[in-house]
């Protein structure tokens, strides 16, 4: 086993502890909602602290059910991660591509092989 796979399988391993070791350990058992997210968190630890707060705004558009607004934001983490992923994607097609001609070009147009450059006509193929 290489040493990548090695770290790996120890990541994903440490990611699976992460997953389970909550829901094993029953933190949360004591809770209504075990596992709400940090904006249930703050609102309910404002309303503790202070019952006669007023937010300064409102959200914009208030989903009908939970079922919709996880929805929502699964979707919103999928765009982001397309968007992220498109992008380092590019950044590494124009790192290789840039490799690729400097390595074209310390060759010489003759090639490394003695062949024709790319850039000469091939005969059937370009006209």
């Amino acid at each position: 086993m290489s040493r990548n796979t090695r770290i790996n399988a120890l990541l994903l391993l440490a990611v699976a502890a992460l997953a389970v070791l909550p829901l094993v350990l029953g933190l949360g058992d004591h809770k209504e909602e075990p596992f709400t997210g940090a904006d249930a968190e703050a609102e309910t630890a404002i309303t503790e602290l202070h019952p006669d707060y007023e937010p300064w705004f409102s959200p914009l558009y208030e989903p009908p059910s939970g079922e919709i607004e996880s929805a929502l934001f699964a979707l919103q983490a999928a765009l982001g991660a397309g968007v992220l992923a498109y992008y380092f994607g590019l950044r590494r097609g124009r790192r290789q591509g840039a490799a690729r001609a400097a390595e074209k070009d310390s060759a010489g147009d003759t090639g490394q092989d003695g062949a024709a450059g790319a850039d000469a006509p091939v005969p059937g193929r370009d006209a």
